[in-house]
């Protein structure tokens, strides 16, 4: 009985000690120093309490054993419980949302301009705030908080590179070869929906997806890119195809820092490299298509990647994907191209979990993230969030700061990773509330950034 209760006890700590090990690799690769050490400490505990349990005479290995069983089986009958059960269905705004009211649209009014002089008659109530954040030193400029040459300067570079592609965004078949054309005809819809998915993937996506082009997916009216400003949007599109390429955890972690906005432009600069890829490739088969790029939307990204089947939009406003969370960039596709959609399937477990997690919000620098529950926006239930307290953070720090997608769980690849975790945070409120308890451990309940200029080996 004993050499049983030995085995028993070494599979059992085995166990514990391949899990911890393995986040520990995973937290030091991502240098996430903090949770690395708090996992070893863990991993130091637990090696010792094991290890001591050979040492106990017999009757002290049933009551170590049954205490073990004890809590095994209350952790799983937990993890039944419909704790944390929300009712969610598809929210869709009955009111389009007009893209001249962002905060990137404003300030790029010259004050004098008819334009400038005719947007603040209609909302005067905004126009001191933004006066204010005016006078701020802006985004990149060198005498924002974090200010650093070479970072600012990569990120201008990135930007500039987005900026030369705004012509390309448009165009009609006039690419499209007329052999193309014929022979595409024996491709069916579904077919071509997958090739355009896996597509998207080759040139560098991380995730796609389609869905039906919908109003509400469309801004109102143009606020920024090539088109006449204050035109209506009404795009002769009927299928959007959607995708994400991963924004760099090691950099993320370092935001507000220089760093953290220098990778956003890297991301906003090849995510516009793949969407100009496939918007080609669509026109060379004698198809209409058009790239939403940054500066060049004529759609809100995370409503189309969220009816795409990409992910659940959060707290912060962002898409929290499966895999990687909020730390995505989104560009999206749309085309007279018939496709199929993928199907898009409301997730409560993100809606529950960003309920109760609130890191994001506490973060803030600003506050510019609420912390009650989703409100009723222009028909449809969501946390909105305060652009120009956020902007105004942009504007004075230089960087797009980045903080609430950097404390995020699900952004965390050490804790988040495995797919039992995963399986467990979809299935489980209580799973959900344990993994927010051992992230706050590990992690912190207020993480603190990444200090340095860390730009990889």
């Amino acid at each position: 009985m004993n050499s049983l209760y030995n085995l028993l006890i070494g599979i059992s700590g085995g166990l514990f000690f391949i899990l911890l090990s393995s986040f520990v690799v995973r937290a030091r690769r991502a240098r996430e120093y903090v949770a690395a050490k708090r996992a070893f400490i863990i991993l130091l505990v637990m090696v010792g309490i094991f290890s001591v349990f050979f040492f106990l005479p017999l009757p002290y290995k049933e009551i170590f054993l049954l205490v073990l069983g004890t809590f095994l089986l209350i952790f799983l009958v937990l993890l039944l419980l419909p704790i944390g059960r929300v009712e969610v269905k598809k929210e869709i705004p009955i009111e389009r949302y007009d893209e001249r009211d962002i905060p990137f649209s404003r300030f790029r009014l010259e004050p004098g301009t008819e334009a400038f002089n005719e947007y603040y008659l209609k909302h005067p109530e905004l126009k001191e705030k933004d006066d204010r954040i005016r006078r701020l030193p802006g985004l990149l400029s060198l005498k924002g908080r974090e200010a650093h040459p070479l970072a600012f300067a990569s990120s201008m570079a990135s930007f500039q590179f987005i900026k030369d592609q705004r012509y390309r965004v448009d165009g009609d078949t006039m690419e499209a070869l007329p052999e193309y054309r014929e022979a595409v005809s024996d491709y069916s819809p579904a077919e071509l929906s997958d090739w355009l998915k896996k597509l998207a993937k080759f040139y560098g996506a991380r995730s796609s997806g389609i869905t039906k082009l919908e109003k509400y997916h469309m801004y109102s009216h143009i606020g920024r890119g090539t088109g006449k400003y204050g035109s209506k949007i009404d795009l002769p599109h009927s299928y959007a195809i959607a995708f994400t390429v991963e924004m760099r955890n090691d950099f993320i972690q370092q935001g507000p820092g220089a760093v953290s906005v220098m990778e956003s432009a890297r991301e906003y600069a090849l995510i516009a490299h793949i969407a100009l890829q496939l918007t080609h490739f669509i026109r060379a088969l004698g198809y209409s298509a058009r790239s939403h790029i940054d500066e060049n939307y004529r759609v809100i990204c995370p409503l189309v990647a969220r009816d795409a089947g990409l992910g659940e939009v959060g707290r912060m406003g962002f898409l929290i994907t499966p895999d990687l969370g909020p730390r995505v960039r989104i560009a999206v596709v749309t085309t007279d191209m018939k496709l199929v959609p993928d199907e898009y399937v409301p997730d409560a477990s993100v809606i529950d979990f960003c309920n109760f997690c609130l890191k994001c919000a506490v973060s803030c620098p600003v506050s510019a993230i609420p912390k009650g529950d989703r409100e009723l926006i222009r028909g449809a239930l969501k946390w909105q969030i305060d652009p120009v307290a956020c902007f105004k953070f942009w504007n004075l720090s230089g960087t797009d700061c980045g903080r609430c997608m950097a404390v995020c769980p699900y952004s965390h690849i050490p804790l988040y990773s495995p797919g039992i975790v995963k399986f467990l945070v979809k299935k489980s409120g209580f799973a959900r509330r344990a993994i927010l308890r051992l992230d706050d451990f590990l992690y912190g309940k207020k993480p603190k950034p990444y200090r340095g200029v860390y730009i990889g080996n």
